[in-house]
Parts: C-alpha cells; sequence; structure tokens
C-alpha cells in the first residue's frame, strides 16, 4: 500500500448517467470560474452550463466552494502529477516548472489561486481547501522532496516544509499578481534551495 495517496473523493450512488452529470458540473464550474471570477459564480449558473438540476448539484455538494475542490482535486491528479517511484534533482525540478505552467497557463491554476484567495477571509472555506486539498498534496510533495534527499539526489538547505514554502511560495505569489514568473526563480533559486549546482 502507498504511503502517501491521493484524498478521497464522496460516495456516490447511481448509474453511469449520475457520473456523466458529475463530469458535467465539473467542467462547467471550472469554465464558468475562468469567464466570470469567483464572486459571480453561482450554484444556479453551474446548474444551467452543465444541464442539471440544481437539486443535483446540492445532493452531492453543498456549496460551490466543494465543487471547485473536486474539480481541483481531479484536474491536478491529471495535470500535475507527482512521480511516486522514482525522485530525483530532475523529477523535483521538472515538478516546480510544472507547478508554475500549471499556475499560470492552465485553466485548473486558476481555481487554486481563486481558492487561496477565498480561504483568506472565509474560515470555513479555509478549512475544507486545507483538509481536502492542500494538506494531502502537501504530504505528496514532501515526499518526493525526502525520498530524493534519502538517495543523496538534493541536499536541502531548509527543513523541507520550509524548502517547500520557498519553492512554491514565490510561484504562488507571481501568480496572484499577474507577473511574470522569473526565469531565476525556476532555475538559479530552485537549485540553491536544492543544494544544488545549476543545471
Amino acid at each position: 500500500m502507498p504511503a502517501a495517496s491521493p484524498p478521497p473523493r464522496r460516495t456516490r450512488s447511481g448509474n453511469r448517467r449520475d457520473e456523466a452529470a458529475r463530469l458535467a458540473v465539473l467542467h462547467a464550474a471550472d469554465d464558468l470560474l475562468a469567464e466570470t471570477g469567483f464572486g459571480r459564480l453561482t450554484i444556479e449558473s453551474i446548474a444551467r452550463r452543465a444541464g442539471v438540476a440544481k437539486q443535483t448539484i446540492y445532493r452531492w455538494w453543498p456549496s460551490k466552494v466543494e465543487i471547485l475542490l473536486d474539480t481541483l482535486i481531479e484536474d491536478t491528479g491529471k495535470r500535475l502529477s507527482l512521480p511516486l517511484e522514482k525522485a530525483t534533482a530532475e523529477t523535483v525540478r521538472e515538478y516546480v516548472r510544472a507547478f508554475a505552467r500549471f499556475l499560470t497557463d492552465d485553466p485548473a491554476g486558476k481555481v487554486l489561486l481563486a481558492l487561496i484567495a477565498e480561504a483568506q477571509h472565509d474560515p470555513a472555506t479555509a478549512e475544507s481547501f486545507h483538509k481536502r486539498y492542500l494538506g494531502p498534496r502537501r504530504d505528496l510533495e514532501r515526499d518526493l522532496l525526502a525520498r530524493a534527499a534519502e538517495a543523496g539526489e538534493i541536499s536541502p538547505k531548509l527543513p523541507l516544509d520550509a524548502t517547500l514554502d520557498a519553492l512554491l511560495g514565490p510561484i504562488v505569489y507571481c501568480a496572484l499578481t499577474g507577473s511574470s514568473i522569473p526565469d531565476e526563480l525556476l532555475g538559479v533559486q530552485v537549485d540553491d534551495l536544492l543544494g544544488l549546482r545549476s543545471a
């Protein structure tokens, strides 16, 4: 059994039509967030775009935040995967680069940024976001660094959690403020934090 596994999805009953409706809701929420922003995103607009009844949505999700979390968990699993076997200096470097691309180029990155922003002033969002996404994701990221360090591939200058903050925090800040992400952030600074010579 793997040491870390993705967060469990809610148990839902139903047939294939239910799964098609669930996916339609997730895709609708993703698209509408990119088009209208978090504040104007509503259950009603998601239901209209997905072609399902509001009651269907409320049967599966208590709020738009939980819909977006399911969307984020699925999209991250598909498009921002972490290497579960080989942990090398290059796989760590590539994860940091992929994280930057995810936040700046992928529509799912907008979901992550929107939830980060909403969590700053809504305690319920913050709690669910940490429990369902940030905590499990952080465990996987920490495990990647730990395995690379144990293999002698990297020599982090800071404790692992501080290393993650220093690696990913500036990327999130740039994305939140709409700034470009400097090449040095993804190259020299990453290698410096990991105790490597620039590739």
